[in-house]
């Protein structure tokens, strides 16, 4: 089974947009210093607590270097959404979802990653809050959230080539996501009632896959 589920689509879900030079490795550690400090501000006190010149003495950098690395806070947290998720699919991927369809795997994977939110309430709110608030100017870190949600869900279905419809199954499925944890942490849905909803959305991708995958 985890052999199956190791070969995958090939997403490049932390690549940087084709307009950004790459960061030296100097560059790369202050990023992740800021990154971190966003973190550990959202995890103590959600969106209000993260504040762009603590978040600057915090990770050791000028309040003018923070900003030319993130214009706003709301740039800050999407991104810090972003990294995150790049965490929690390197974990996922050490220990792979077990279900024998796609459908199952997915759904799985998305529980386990909600659930690894539910553990810091405060920083889930802070990050869904920012994806909420972004406009325009946040098109490529908002873009960097959705590649690395599909990279997560392509790589619990576990196919190489995934088809149009089911590609088109899994924007839905995280669209569905995302809206259960805006329901979950505004206090209209229970846990239960997320995993009924992502149950019940996952299984468009068994009902799009060619019959060569059923």
């Amino acid at each position: 089974m985890s052999a199956k589920v190791n070969k995958v689509a090939k997403v490049d879900a932390s690549a940087p947009a084709p307009a950004s030079p790459p960061l030296t490795e100097r560059q790369e550690a202050r990023r992740r210093r800021i990154l971190h400090a966003s973190a550990q501000l959202a995890s103590r006190g959600g969106f209000d607590a993260v504040q762009m010149r603590e978040v600057a003495e915090s990770s050791q950098v000028a309040l003018g270097t923070l900003y030319r690395y993130f214009p706003s806070k709301i740039h800050l947290l999407v991104a810090t959404m972003q990294d995150q998720l790049e965490h929690m699919h390197g974990t996922l991927r050490k220990k792979p979802p077990q279900g024998e369809t796609a459908a199952e795997r997915v759904a799985e994977t998305l529980m386990r990653a909600f659930r690894a939110l539910q553990r810091e309430p405060h920083l889930a709110d802070a990050m869904v809050r920012a994806l909420t608030f972004a406009d325009r100017s946040v098109s490529p870190e908002v873009d960097q959230v959705s590649r690395q949600t599909t990279a997560i869900i392509l790589d619990a279905m576990g196919l190489e080539n995934p088809t149009t419809e089911q590609l088109s199954a899994v924007r839905v499925i995280e669209h569905t996501w995302h809206s259960a944890l805006i329901t979950w942490l505004s206090g209209r849905a229970s846990i239960a009632q997320v995993k009924i909803d992502i149950e019940t959305v996952c299984r468009l991708i068994d009902l799009t896959a060619p019959d060569t995958q059923k």
